[in-house]
This record gives structure tokens, sequence and C-alpha cells, in this order.
């Protein structure tokens, strides 16, 4: 690992390949770099690939006080330009798909185009008219709050479970996780509260995608729980640039459930959009 002072806060990241075209993979929730390291590899045959620690994760510095998402996006954006590789594509998981949507709207300049799975973008079926959307956002609201309780209550093994199983992937996959990973989850149970607890982590400015002309691919998994499809419909209905893909029987971590159709599908759409350009 490398490292960089971004913000004011040490980076831990990671870079391989020797690629013209740079992608910077963003990890979600409870995840450090090396929930990419299954596909890692294979991405850097073809591309200049980093990956990093989001700050509050693993090797990178954890400071003092609540975080925001505002604060993740600026470090995306700030190690993209230490970096010297702009533009960018971003590929991003989960909560860093949160990011990599918000850095879209904020610095479009920094970005060649962006693959996104899943973000688990509450706020946007708040307002939405439905009563089966309203069940589903309030069991996801209080699953979540389910785990911040355990989190404070310092059960932080359980709160990893408890949100694999019932928030994320759903009953009985935190078992089939490689344990090396199920323990990065335990170690950063502590920076889920800064998301959770951060009133704008799980919004976003439609009226600023509707202006974001670069491509974006726009990913679901058939397995995944039904918020996320909900989600992603709302999500397409604005991005003027997108294309969207279903994982078919996959999740919300296709990278680890499902490596080959991963890889093929994230780099034929890149490869397809840099051969316009």
């Amino acid at each position: 690992m490398e490292f960089a002072q971004i913000n004011a806060v040490r980076i831990a990241y990671h870079t391989a390949g020797n690629g013209a075209v740079p992608l910077v993979f963003v990890h979600g929730s409870w995840a450090s770099h090396t929930n990419w390291e299954t596909v890692i590899p294979r991405f850097a045959e073809s591309f200049r690939v980093v990956s990093y620690d989001r700050r509050g994760h693993s090797d990178s510095e954890r400071p003092p006080g609540q975080g925001s998402i505002a604060e993740d996006a600026e470090d995306l954006a700030a190690l993209i330009s230490y970096l010297d590789i702009v533009p960018a594509w971003v590929v991003a998981n989960s909560f860093g798909s949160c990011i990599a949507l918000r850095l879209a709207v904020a610095n479009p300049h920094l970005l060649r185009g962006v693959v996104v799975h899943e973000p688990p973008l509450m706020g946007l079926l708040s307002e939405v008219d439905d009563p089966d959307t309203r069940t589903v956002l309030e069991r996801a609201r209080s699953s979540t709050m389910n785990v911040a309780a355990r989190i404070e209550s310092g059960d932080h093994a359980g709160a990893a479970e408890y949100f694999v199983e019932n928030v994320a992937l759903g009953p009985g996959s935190w078992t089939q996780l490689p344990q090396v990973i199920r323990d990065v989850f335990v170690t950063n149970a502590p920076t889920f509260l800064d998301e959770i607890r951060d009133p704008d982590a799980l919004n976003a400015d439609l009226d600023g995608l509707r202006t974001f002309a670069r491509p974006v691919l726009l990913t679901e998994g058939s397995e995944s729980p039904k918020m996320f499809g909900l989600i992603v419909s709302q999500l397409a209905d604005v991005l003027p640039n997108v294309t969207t893909m279903l994982y078919l029987g996959a999740g919300h971590v296709p990278h680890l459930t499902h490596p080959d159709d991963y890889v093929a599908t994230v780099t034929t759409f890149i490869q397809q959009h840099e051969s316009r350009a």
C-alpha cells in the first residue's frame, strides 16, 4: 500500500497495471480496497487501476468526529487529482456508488464516466407514493437502525452479520463471505455510524445528475433485495447517458460472487466508450 495526505487525512491506496485508461475503484460500507482483490488483477491487464481505503476504513486514517459523504466525495476528487489521472473512470459498489454519483455532479470534469452497482440511495424512495415501496423503505430503515444500535452497544460482529443478512445480501450470506472480508467488516463497523448519521448520505441530487452527460453503467443483481431495483429505476429515469444491466444470479456484490461476468461487463462497457472518444 502507498499513502497520500488527502484533505488532511492519510489515505491508503494501491495501484496496478500500466494501461492508458485509469480506473478508480470505490468500495462500499464496512469494506476496504481488499473487497476488489478478486477482480483487480484482471482489470490491470487492460487499464491503470487504483483502489483505496476510504477515510475511516482499514489502513486509512479515521479522523475523530462525524464524517460525511461530502468528505468522501472530496477525498475521491482529490485522490484522482493527486495521482494525475484526470479524467478517470470510477467503478463503485454500494455506498461507494453514492459517492461516485455525488462526484459526478460536483466535479464532472474529473470523470470519463462511472460504473455503479446498487447505490443504497433510500432517500429517493421517500417521496414515492406507492404502498409497496413505502413498505420496502420502512423495512430497510428499521433494519439499518437495528444495525446502528448493535454498533453503539459494542457488538460490532453482530452488527456486521445483521447488516449482511438483513440489509445487503440476504439470509445465509454472512457465513458464505470469506473470513478476511468478515474481519474487515467488523473492523470498520464504527464508520458505518457516520454514514447513517449523515442526513445527506442516502440522498442524490437528481437535477444535478440530469446534467451529467458522460456515460454511466448502472447495474443491479437479480437476487438483490427489492429496494435496490427501485432505486436503480429512479436513477435510470434521470441520467441522460445511462446503460442499465442486470447480473443474473448475482446480488449486491457481483465482483465477489460473479467475477467473470463483472469483469467482462465493465471492461466491454468502458472499452466501447473509449473507442468512440
